[in-house]
C-alpha cells in the first residue's frame, strides 16, 4: 500500500524500464510537497534541489557572453534547465530533445510543476529523439550553446552500453554542431577526469565547476559538477 502522502501521476514502461511521475509531501518538512521521477525504480531527479540544473542554463549562456542565442538542450527532465534559460534574455529560442516521449507528454498533460509556463513558450521547442544520436550525425543545424543533462555523469551513463559521445572522438563530433564561439555544456553528479581531459582534447577552453548546496532531505551537503567546453577562447 502507498502512503497517503504519496500520488503517482504517471506510469510508464519504456525501453530503460518502468518511468514513475510521483509526488508527495515531504514528511519531515509538512507541507512541501516535491515532484520525482524514477527510472527502473531508481531516483533519478526532483523539484526539491534544482541549484545545479539552473546553474548550468545561467553558466553556459554568461560563457557564451553573446546575445540571441540559439540553445539545444539534450534532456527535458522535468523542464528547470529549458526553464531557466528561456528565462534569460540573452536566449532566443531553446530547443529541448528528450529521448522518451512520455516526459515529453506528462509536460503536454500539465503534470510537471512548470508544465504550464513551459507550455505557454512559443520560443521552446519539443523533439522526441535521441540527442547522442543527434549530435553523431552531420549538423543539419548549429547552435550557440548545448547543454547537455541526461546521464547521472560521463561515467554512468542511464543506458548500460558506452556512450561515445563522452570521448574525444565523440566531442569532436558533438563540436560540428556548435556555431562560432559555441558552449558544450554538461551536467553530472560526480566530477569525472576521463572527461575533463576529453574536453581538452577537444576546445579551446574548459571550465568544471562544483555546485554546492545542503540538502535538508539527507542533512549533508550535494555536490553536483558542471563540465564546459568553449570552442574559442575569449578575446583579449
Amino acid at each position: 500500500m502507498k502512503p497517503a502522502n504519496l500520488e503517482i501521476l504517471a506510469y510508464e514502461q519504456t525501453p530503460l524500464g518502468p518511468l514513475c511521475l510521483r509526488r508527495r509531501e515531504i514528511l519531515a518538512m509538512p507541507g512541501t510537497v516535491v515532484t520525482e521521477v524514477t527510472l527502473n525504480h531508481e531516483f533519478l531527479m526532483s523539484s526539491y534541489n534544482t541549484d545545479s540544473e539552473r546553474a548550468l542554463a545561467n553558466r553556459s549562456v554568461a560563457l557564451h557572453g553573446g546575445r540571441d542565442l540559439k540553445v539545444l538542450v539534450g534532456g527535458l527532465g522535468l523542464g528547470y534547465t529549458a526553464h531557466e534559460l528561456l528565462k534569460n534574455s540573452r536566449v532566443a529560442t531553446v530547443e529541448v530533445i528528450e529521448l522518451l516521449p512520455q516526459v515529453i507528454d506528462w509536460l503536454r498533460r500539465g503534470l510537471m510543476p512548470l508544465s504550464t509556463e513551459l507550455a505557454a513558450r512559443e520560443e521552446l521547442k519539443l523533439t522526441p529523439a535521441d540527442v547522442y544520436q543527434r549530435l553523431a550525425r552531420d549538423a543539419v543545424e548549429t547552435y550557440d550553446v548545448i547543454v547537455i543533462d541526461v546521464d547521472h555523469s560521463p561515467d554512468d551513463p542511464l543506458g548500460e552500453e558506452e556512450n561515445a559521445f563522452y570521448t574525444p572522438a565523440g566531442l569532436a563530433q558533438a563540436a560540428t554542431h556548435l556555431r562560432k564561439g559555441g558552449v558544450l555544456a554538461v551536467w553530472s553528479y560526480a566530477e569525472s577526469s576521463p572527461f575533463s581531459q576529453a574536453l581538452r582534447s577537444t576546445f579551446a577552453r574548459v571550465v568544471v565547476e562544483p555546485v554546492r548546496t545542503m540538502n535538508a532531505l539527507v542533512g549533508h551537503e550535494q555536490t553536483d559538477w558542471l563540465f564546459f567546453g568553449l570552442s574559442e577562447l575569449p578575446a583579449g
